[in-house]
């Protein structure tokens, strides 16, 4: 064997073990009821993501900051335990059958009436109900640069119609985490999936989010009633304090006099993409001007949920240990709008037998100087 010919194989074997190593897949618990969990850990040559099969969660992302420091930029648990006991916050998940909120649970598919659980506040139905994907167990599957997650829901699940099975696909490369959601059923249904990863660039735990900086590229947003339920308008921006469309500090008027952020307790609301329904396009950017960390998002989804924690309040803390206080990270959940269902003039959330749906939304991490 020459010498450039045993450098070549080492070269492949090494590349190959590289990649292979790129995924790797640990216990991480058992829930109450006796189901073992996995978590798997993705590395890239920048990022590192840990994403575990109880609710197919997001539950760290680890980026660097300018410096090229490293640290855990979404909120979560330490351990399972953690997680299963925690009911409120949806802390990195997979939500659904259908994410976000329906008016009184209640909708029509085809004609018929179907009714959900009323999880949120006894008057709406919240991220699919009481047991939502959120609170399943996940299958877990090794894939190139990622893992697939697969739940099977069947038919009737918190009051749905159709067996639908979901397929959510995360992989790693470079600087972008890419979440490639599947969905196909049995039967006429609705759907909303979407993730629920609560995002500070300045570290889990490290203060609050008013300080950064956010664009969204939307004209339009979905205004709510007092129940957080959309009116059926598509309200311009122009104006308003929902006007993301030059970078604006998330703190500059979050606390205006608007009783649209007084319903939410801050923003909590729905914006209307641009381009059409499928097609890729930036939903949002935010800047943190103390790191330097950039978070960019792109979806086919035709709309974002901005959420800024406002329902955090200190009781929960991390795994570093530091409380997460109101505003203390935000959420861009790229999705169909709530309430689609009960809306005609909304992009429809149906899906039908041999029409599986497909959607693609990525999060790319850089930084930039002062």
């Amino acid at each position: 064997m020459t010498k450039t010919l045993a450098k070549v194989i080492l070269l492949t074997m090494t590349t190959g073990m590289a990649a292979h190593g790129a995924v790797t897949k640990a216990a991480f618990g058992t829930t109450p009821d006796g189901k073992a969990v996995d978590i798997y850990t993705l590395k890239s040559d920048v990022l590192q993501v840990r994403i575990m099969t109880y609710g197919a969660r997001i539950v760290s992302l680890e980026a660097p900051d300018k410096d090229g420091k490293k640290a855990d930029v979404v909120l979560g648990h330490d351990t399972l335990a953690g997680y299963t006991s925690d009911k409120n916050t949806y802390f990195g998940a997979i939500v659904g059958r259908y994410g976000n909120r329906i008016a009184g649970g209640s909708f029509k598919v085809d004609g018929k009436a179907y009714q959900a659980p009323k999880n949120d506040h006894g008057i709406n139905m919240l991220h699919g109900g009481t047991v939502g994907f959120d609170s399943l167990v996940w299958q877990g599957r090794e894939i190139p640069d990622g893992v697939e997650m697969t739940l099977v829901s069947k038919d009737g699940d918190q009051g749905f119609p159709g067996t639908l099975t979901a397929h959510v696909r995360y992989t790693l490369h470079h600087n972008a985490l890419r979440i490639d959601y599947s969905m196909s059923t049995d039967k006429d249904t609705v759907v909303n999936l979407t993730n629920h990863s609560y995002f500070n660039l300045s570290g889990e735990g490290n203060g609050t989010i008013l300080h950064d900086i956010v664009t969204i590229p939307a004209d339009k947003y979905t205004p709510v009633d007092a129940g957080l339920i959309p009116t059926g308008e598509l309200a311009p921006v122009e104006g308003t304090p929902f006007d993301f469309r030059k970078p604006t500090a998330i703190g500059a008027r979050i606390h205006d006099d608007n009783e649209q952020l007084k319903r939410a307790g801050g923003y909590d609301f729905n914006w209307v993409l641009r381009g059409p329904n499928g097609e890729t396009k930036t939903a949002a950017r935010v800047y943190d001007p103390e790191t330097g960390r950039v978070l960019t998002v792109t979806t086919t989804e035709p709309g974002v949920q901005f959420y800024t924690g406002n329902f955090l309040d200190g009781t929960i803390s991390g795994p570093s240990g530091k409380p997460f206080v109101k505003n203390g990270a935000l959420c861009l959940e790229t999705q169909h709008f709530p309430d689609s269902p009960n809306h005609a003039n909304f992009p429809s959330t149906e899906l039908k037998p041999g029409a599986p749906r497909h959607s693609t939304t990525t999060f790319t991490f850089t930084t930039q100087a002062k």
